[in-house]
């Protein structure tokens, strides 16, 4: 399979919180980063966390509501 790396791009309220969840918690290597964002290597793509706004809204996918901003990785079952 040949990857195709994407970069998504999504708002955090805390730099510091977002380290803890995506660098210490899920194990993503951390990359580059400055005080107000900060990515991390998402299997083979590039994630980074922005200071930024929030909008919360969803969207129903499969009878569930969906949190918009999300991401995933598709995994071989």
């Amino acid at each position: 399979m040949n990857l195709r790396p994407f970069h998504l791009a999504i708002p955090v309220s805390c730099i510091g919180s977002a380290k803890e969840f995506y660098g210490t918690k899920l194990g993503f290597e951390e990359g580059r980063s400055a005080d107000h964002w900060v990515d991390y290597n998402f299997f083979g793509h590039q994630l980074v966390c922005h200071i930024g706004d929030s909008v919360t809204a969803s969207n129903e996918v499969d009878g569930k509501d969906v949190p918009i901003p999300h991401f995933g990785i598709v995994l071989e079952w």
